[in-house]
């Protein structure tokens, strides 16, 4: 079945159950997520303070082509940010509410005060980045001074291209704060620091994670933005203009500037990673299939951070040759290797992690570290709800399915990605039928084996039952018996 919804409890709640068998959850998840963080940090984040030094720029020297390079480069961040940002980033809450409402629901509870600061200020946001863009060229052309009443303090009379500035510059901090409320979020995952002894909003968004992460982000949606305005030079500023070096040189600047900062706190965002994280790298890089080639991917991860540092260097040092063709080729390069560094790191975050979702509090089952006890004692299925309930005792490939269903569906699949059928596969091959005995076996200390994999939860008749089920997906028996009787016949031709 492509798609199933089931009906499950999930100690203390109770939330329906989506399983994509094809695609996959964690890939629903990832699609969604990838593209919104890469428009989220270097366009809704990182680019509104360059637009503001370019607008600053082109005021202080009277260059028109300054202030038309920065209000054309936020017309495209206004379309894209207000569509398929807001899109997806609303797709992330119906992703992993979906494939995952445990999860989100224990989030909510911890820090429902600052996700709702976190809309408040984007509500915020919007309306700031539609009065920006909106007010631009009306306030660029008014010569008329502002008259701002601040009560006892007078009048404050201020020219309108100023208050525009500084419009920008409150759009750039409101921008940035959406992003620091939801690091500590994202920290909190990883590492809940104190928070499990000292339950509270504080220890938990305060989390060791959650300054190195936000000094590793916030570098890099800015030095995003850079490679973002690097690539859009060449179409909205002409070869002929001596604007347009300079622009290269003073992008090319920011870029180097902000990749040093970077390069700090990757650093020390990776030292502050917990050890117990740290081994499942190879695999959060490259998957099980490719982790012979982990050395290779960190090389060229690595090679990525040189390509953008060397076409910063030749912008700084040589832009007149960046407005040639070849330079201008080469400014696109920086902006496709930041994308992959980028997606790269939400792939790793995003594993490495595991078995958790939630670091010591939540497997990425959706089950807490805390009910294993119950669901050993009382089972699974008898913390379940389902329309069609038979209980322990059903049709053992049907309770072995229920049992995969709450188990194991929000990471595996069954043929599609990360499918248990091609790991199966690999582990006891396709000449001949698996043996639920041995499947059962395997999975009672699959933990142990694979550290990203948490414990089975439930009984040990609930894990034969998923054994059972499981063998159903390997070869039928009637293969097994077929490879008998031709060793059979064969030993009696050759007697």
């Amino acid at each position: 079945m492509p798609c199933a919804l089931f009906t499950a409890t999930s100690s203390p709640m109770n939330y329906p159950l989506f399983h994509l068998d094809g695609l996959g959850n964690p890939i629903l998840i990832a699609i969604i997520a990838v593209v919104h963080v890469l428009i989220n940090h270097p366009l809704a984040v990182g680019i509104v303070p360059l637009i503001t030094l370019l607008e600053w720029r082109g005021w202080k020297t009277g260059e028109k082509t300054w202030d038309e390079l920065a209000r054309k480069v936020l017309f495209v961040v206004f379309i894209i940010t207000t569509t398929f940002g807001a899109l997806t980033g609303v797709g992330i809450w119906f992703s992993t509410s979906l494939v995952n409402p445990d999860a989100i629901g224990s989030l909510i509870r911890v820090f429902f005060w600052g996700w709702f600061t976190e809309w408040i200020i984007f509500v915020v946001e919007v309306c700031l980045i539609m009065a920006y863009y909106l007010t631009w060229k009306q306030w660029t052309m008014r010569r008329e001074l502002f008259a701002i009443p601040l009560g006892p303090f007078g009048v404050w009379r201020v020219r309108p291209k100023v208050l525009h500035m500084l419009l920008g510059l409150v759009l750039s901090i409101f921008s940035w704060l959406t992003m620091a409320i939801i690091v500590g979020i994202l920290g909190f995952m990883m590492d809940s620091g104190h928070w499990l002894d000292e339950p509270d909003f504080v220890n938990g968004f305060l989390n060791p994670l959650y300054l190195p992460q936000l000094l590793f982000r916030t570098p890099f949606a800015l030095m995003g933005a850079g490679l973002v305005v690097l690539a859009l030079v060449p179409f909205f500023v002409k070869r002929d203009d001596a604007v347009r070096s300079r622009a290269v040189r003073l992008v090319s600047l920011w870029v180097l500037y902000w990749l040093a900062w970077l390069v700090g706190g990757g650093l020390w965002y990776w030292w502050e990673i917990p050890g117990s994280m740290v081994g499942n790298l190879p695999v959060a890089l490259t998957t099980q299939d490719f982790t012979d080639w982990h050395d290779e991917v960190l090389w060229t991860l690595g090679a990525a951070v040189g390509a953008i540092a060397l076409v910063g260097a030749c912008g700084a040092l040589r832009p007149r040759f960046m407005t040639t063709l070849p330079g201008t080729v080469a400014l696109v390069i920086p902006i496709l290797m930041g994308m992959m560094l980028l997606g790269t790191f939400e792939r790793v975050r995003e594993f490495i992690r595991k078995p958790y979702v939630i670091k010591d509090y939540m497997y990425a089952n959706g089950l807490r570290l805390e009910d294993y006890p119950l669901y050993a004692e009382r089972g699974l299925l008898a913390s379940a709800t389902y329309a069609d309930h038979t209980g322990i005792d059903g049709p053992p490939v049907e309770v072995g399915e229920k049992v995969f269903m709450i188990a194991c569906s929000r990471c595996h699949t069954v043929n599609g990605s990360f499918s248990v059928r091609h790991r199966l596969e690999r582990m006891y091959g396709t000449d001949k039928p698996w043996q639920a005995a041995t499947i059962d076996a395997y999975i009672k200390g699959m933990h142990n084996v694979r550290a990203f994999m948490p414990p089975f939860p439930g009984r040990d008749d609930e894990r034969m039952k998923l054994a059972e089920w499981l063998a159903t997906l390997g070869p039928p028996k009637e293969i097994g018996n077929r490879q008998s009787a031709f060793a059979n016949s064969s030993e009696g031709g050759i007697q």
